[in-house]
Parts: structure tokens; C-alpha cells; sequence
């Protein structure tokens, strides 16, 4: 089914009042980092915190009042379920949303209080579709699919039309993919007012089911692993977000787990954002993938920024060890008064910051007349870890840098 650029500016005549109009930020740091001119598209500042309540309300808004009487059903991994909750609720409709089990705690709650019937069902989202398809034909509630749905995706297009509305110069859209209703509404959005722009989408390597239909010119179901961007972790892509994706997207590339943790931290510390894994994507993709887009004014999508709580703490703390901001040292030192002072005072005057201490004798891998410590150090950066290694080694202390 074809959707054009008049679908598309219709739904955004739909939504005029629904939805936000995100800014698009230019993020100097990133644009350094890159050699390029970096704009951020906030639509984790979005109604819901993501892109998707466009799509769902678009689809929704248009739906016969005698659909409405059985409700609405969706499956999502949480930014579908919380978009098609609000939208429902707005028309009075009711709303069933299946969930995958492990979906984050913080989208299941923020589902629920916009008024939705949540069930948990299955481990990934395909699992949670199948059961939503099964609820639907038993209660005849329409079901509002989160991307493979023509209305869908013209109300995520008008994304598209909101960048080049506020940089008609822009050369690349990075766009996060998962089923491809984004990408496709986007794509078709921006290359029908700007031929030569270039759309690249970017999916979670433990998770790349569009990357590898393309690839393999059909569509595939690839089973994958786990990633924190679980927002695009789609098994199976949809047929005409495939075929839209074939025509519009120029390229779609991967990235990884540690790489998706980076820029998650990076959004953080360098841009004062919170995205969740799958709106970081864009970003890092545009850090690590994206060579050929030096001075080129290039827009990444940050699709979203509902990321559990536990998840982000996890996520720092992984992302400070690995960049030498947050170490662990274990060694022994002789069970006399004053021994752990002058380690203490040592590592001092090297500036680093000791966040815990564990001091301990009783083991038994510790030698009679020994204590063991665990330092906990907060340090600058890799070098200055490799400051206090240096220095502990010259003082004659065995260690392990945990």
C-alpha cells in the first residue's frame, strides 16, 4: 500500500494539537567528534517520551466510530504501548496492550496510568504480538499494529517533515530501526521534498532482522540476542516497512552493546539527554560507523528516552570502569596499625577520590599477618589510572585491578 507525502502532511494536520513539535538541537561536542555539523531530534522529549504516540494517534484519531466500541489492542516493548494508551484514553476508547515480560518496569507503569488493560506475555516482542493477535480475534478490538500499519507510519513521517521544516539543508538523517515504521514514514517524508538526502538506519547488532532482510533481499526472522535497545529488538520486520525500506533508505548499519552504552553516557554528559538504547543509536552509529559524513550537517533521531532507572545505573557504571573513571583495586598490606593509612594517603596524592574501603583478615586466602583491601576509586580518566597502577607499583604493593 503506497504512502505518499500527502498522507503524511495530513496526519501532521492531525496531530497539531496531540503531539509536540521536538526541537532540533545542534550538539557541538558531537559535531567535533564527528567532523561534522550534529543536530539532535528530541522526540524523547516527546508526549509519552517517544516518537510513537504519532503514529498511534494518527491511526487512532481516524479509526469509524463503529470500530471504537471493542477498543484497541497493540503489542509493544513499551513506547507503542504507552503512545496507543494516551491516544485510546483521549477518545474514550479502551485499550489493551500485550507486553513482553521483560519490558522495562518504568514503561509498564507509565502504560497503565495513561489507562490501559497491560498483560505481560512472552519474551520478545513477536511473542507478545502473536498473543495481542490472539486476544484481538476473541474480542474484535482493532488492533493498532506499531509499524507495519500505512497510518502508522505517515503520522512517525511527520518527523521528517518537522527536520526539514527547521534545516532544509540537511544532508543525512541516522534513524533508529526496529519493525521500520520510523525509518519508513521519515524516509518517505523527507526524500519527497529532498531527492539527494541520504537516510541511514542503524539497528542493535544482537538484534539486526532488518539489516539482514535487506541483505538477504527477503524478509528474514533472525533470532538474536538480548541488547538494551530494546525498543527496536524485532525479530521479524513488516512486509511494507520492508518495501518501503528497499526504495527510500540508503543504508542500514549496526552497533553494538558497548557502543549503545557509550552514547547513552555520552548523551548524558555531553548533551544533558536521557535516551533509552534505542534512541542512542543514532548517535552511535554517527560516533563509530558513519565515516564518510564529514561536513555534512547530519541529523541523529533520538527516537526515545524512557530507559528504566536500574538500567542507566548499570549503564554509568559500566560506562565509567571502561573508560578508566572508576576502578577497582585489590591488594594485600601488612595487619599493622597505620598500613592502611599510608596506602590511603598514597593513593591521595594522586588526586583520586576513594569511594569505598573494605578492609579485611579472615579469609582464608589471606595470609596470616596480612589484610586484604578493596579500594573503590573514582579517577579522571584511563591515564590516571594508569597513574595510581604506576604508583602502587613502585611502593612494592601487589594488586589486582579488578
Amino acid at each position: 500500500m503506497e504512502i505518499t507525502l500527502k498522507d503524511i502532511q495530513e496526519a501532521k494536520s492531525s496531530l497539531r494539537n496531540a503531539v509536540y513539535k521536538t526541537s532540533l538541537v545542534h550538539n557541538t561536542t558531537f559535531s567535533e567528534m564527528a567532523k561534522s555539523s550534529v543536530y539532535l531530534k528530541m522526540e524523547n522529549l516527546q508526549k509519552t517520551g517517544s516518537f510513537k504516540l504519532r503514529g498511534a494517534f494518527n491511526k487512532i484519531s481516524r479509526l469509524p466510530e463503529k470500530d471504537r466500541k471493542n477498543g484497541v489492542i497493540a503489542s509493544s516493548a513499551g513506547n507503542h504501548a504507552q503512545g496507543v494508551a494516551m491516544a485510546a484514553t483521549s477518545y474514550g476508547i479502551k485499550s489493551t496492550i500485550v507486553m513482553p515480560k521483560h519490558a522495562p518496569l518504568s514503561k509498564i507503569a507509565a502504560t497503565k496510568s495513561y489507562g490501559a488493560e497491560v498483560i505481560l506475555y512472552g519474551d520478545v516482542y513477536d511473542e507478545a504480538y502473536e498473543k495481542a493477535k490472539e486476544i484481538q480475534k476473541q474480542t474484535g478490538a482493532v488492533f493498532v499494529h506499531p509499524f507495519n500499519d500505512p497510518e502508522v507510519i505517515a503520522g512517525q513521517g511527520t518527523i521528517g517533515l518537522e527536520i526539514l521544516e527547521d534545516l532544509p539543508d540537511t544532508d543525512i538523517i541516522v534513524v533508529p530501526v526496529g519493525g521500520g515504521g520510523l525509518i519508513s514514514g521519515v524516509a518517505i517524508a523527507a526524500k519527497s521534498i529532498k531527492p539527494s538526502i541520504k537516510i541511514i538506519g542503524v539497528q542493535a547488532k544482537n538484534m539486526p532482522s532488518m539489516a539482514e532482510s535487506i541483505s538477504q533481499g527477503h524478509i528474514a526472522t533472525i533470532e538474536g540476542m538480548p541488547t538494551i535497545a530494546d525498543g527496536i529488538a524485532v525479530k521479524t520486520p513488516g512486509e511494507l516497512t520492508f518495501n518501503i525500506i528497499r526504495h527510500y533508505v540508503d543504508d542500514i548499519i549496526t552497533v553494538d552493546e558497548d557502543e549503545i552504552a557509550n552514547a547513552i553516557l555520552l548523551l548524558m554528559e555531553r548533551a544533558k539527554v536521557i535516551a533509552e538504547g534505542s534512541g542512542a543509536v543514532s548517535v552511535a552509529a554517527i560516533l563509530n560507523r558513519l565515516e564518510y559524513i564529514e561536513n555534512k550537517k547530519v541529523v541523529a533521531l533520538i527516537s526515545g528516552g524512557n530507559i528504566d532507572v536500574n538500567m542507566l545505573s548499570r549503564i554509568i557504571d559500566k560506562g565509567l570502569a571502561k573508560s578508566g573513571r572508576r576502578i577497582l583495586i585489590d591488594t594485600l598490606i601488612p595487619d599493622k596499625p597505620g598500613t592502611l593509612g599510608i596506602l590511603l594517603n598514597r593513593v591521595a596524592e594522586t588526586g583520586a577520590n576513594v569511594l569505598s574501603v573494605t578492609h579485611n583478615r579472615s579469609t582464608r586466602d589471606i595470609p596470616i599477618g596480612y589484610a586484604k583491601v578493596e579500594l573503590e576509586l573514582e579517577t579522571a580518566d584511563e591515564e590516571h589510572a594508569e597513574e595510581i597502577k604506576k604508583l602502587l607499583l613502585l611502593n612494592d604493593y601487589n594488586f589486582l585491578l579488578l
